[in-house]
């Protein structure tokens, strides 16, 4: 005998209660990793060689003057926080949105090619022109912009492939790599300390001149990818079936890479390449939200715990100092190396 098919009530119960149990849980991962978003701030302000109770870290927060709690976490602390969580939701949001829009884990900025662009900007305005400050970032955001759009012209053929952008990607990326490697050479002890510095991502000397405009840029793009949020999900059914389901495939795209170019370029001029960060932050997102929708916030906020995380482990964790760039990466490249190398034993392309 034949098993009796379930009435068909029954299995749209099953399809309701599976639907409700997914956002149950990815509400419930949101709300922990803010929570952890919050804690590792917290913690950063408080810590370092003095430290300062929740107490007198609210109360400056708060405008209070509390004799060198104000300048320590005031003027240090505080705008060095702000930046790791500005930083780390740029990184994570713009790294999600390239992986979710090309349907593919190494479709991060930093992989393919964007955040090289801005660095060799801003090693050659280092080295070669002795800019510094505004004038590095302002060339940092232009280069990466510029770069981004060089990438999606040589690989627009038809429409953008997400495995022909990703090559032509780290192509762009290893010639701009090269430029680096010959500029440097070529500096000074002191520029080359300088750009250094600046390629390996750090927050050490953190202003809130540095912060603003990173978080002025956040507060606009931001809200521009979560307003595609739904029109990102359709395009991972391949863009033939999106377009027939009404998204404008080849607009939704450009809105998306202006946004999550315009968040690496201002994070990256803010604060360097961190590395890693736009790489981790989906796939981690991905791991603990589950299956189906949409992974901008877990990955934005995943991505501000990184580096918050990071740069306190880079601090107080070891016997030396080290730039947050350093930690990140020592975490990303294994996981770089082990996505490539399942990738290929499974059978598949980038």
């Amino acid at each position: 005998m034949t098993a009796l098919a379930a009435p068909p009530d029954a299995a749209v119960d099953s399809v309701l209660h599976q639907r409700t149990r997914r956002a149950s849980r990815r509400r419930l991962v949101i709300v922990v990793l803010a929570v952890l978003v919050v804690v590792a701030f917290a913690v950063t302000l408080m810590v370092g060689r003095t430290f300062y109770p929740p107490g007198d870290v609210l109360r400056v927060i708060t405008g209070e003057k509390v004799p060198g709690a104000s300048f320590t976490v005031g003027r240090l602390r505080l705008p060095r926080g702000v930046l790791a969580v500005v930083a780390g939701l740029s990184f994570g949001l713009a790294g999600v949105t390239f992986q979710t829009m090309l349907r593919n884990p190494l479709a991060s900025p930093d992989v393919i090619g964007i955040s090289s662009g801005a660095s060799a900007a801003a090693v050659v305005g280092i080295v070669l022109f002795s800019l510094d400050g505004t004038a590095v970032s302002s060339l940092a955001v232009a280069a990466a912009l510029g770069v981004a759009l060089l990438i999606y012209v040589l690989a627009f053929k038809d429409g953008v492939a997400g495995t022909r952008l990703i090559l032509i990607g780290i192509g762009v990326g290893a010639m701009l790599n090269s430029v680096i490697q010959y500029v440097l050479s070529r500096a000074g002890q002191w520029d080359y300390q300088e750009a250094l510095r600046w390629l390996t991502g750090s927050l050490n000397g953190t202003s809130w001149t540095t912060v603003l405009p990173a978080l002025l840029a956040l507060l606009v793009l931001a809200p521009v990818l979560l307003g595609q949020t739904r029109n990102l999900a359709t395009l991972q059914l391949g863009d033939d079936t999106a377009a027939a389901l009404g998204v404008r495939v080849e607009r939704t795209r450009v809105i998306a890479i202006i946004a999550a170019v315009g968040l690496v370029a201002f994070a990256t001029a803010a604060c360097g390449p961190i590395a890693f960060v736009s790489f981790l932050a989906g796939p981690i997102a991905a791991r603990i939200v589950g299956p189906n929708g949409s992974l901008l916030v877990p990955a934005a906020l995943v991505g501000a715990l990184l580096v918050l995380v990071a740069d306190l482990v880079g601090q107080f964790a070891l016997d030396t100092r080290f730039p947050v760039g350093v930690v990140t990466g020592v975490l990303g490249a294994p996981y770089l190396i082990y996505l490539i190398i399942r990738t290929n034993r499974a059978g598949g392309s980038l």
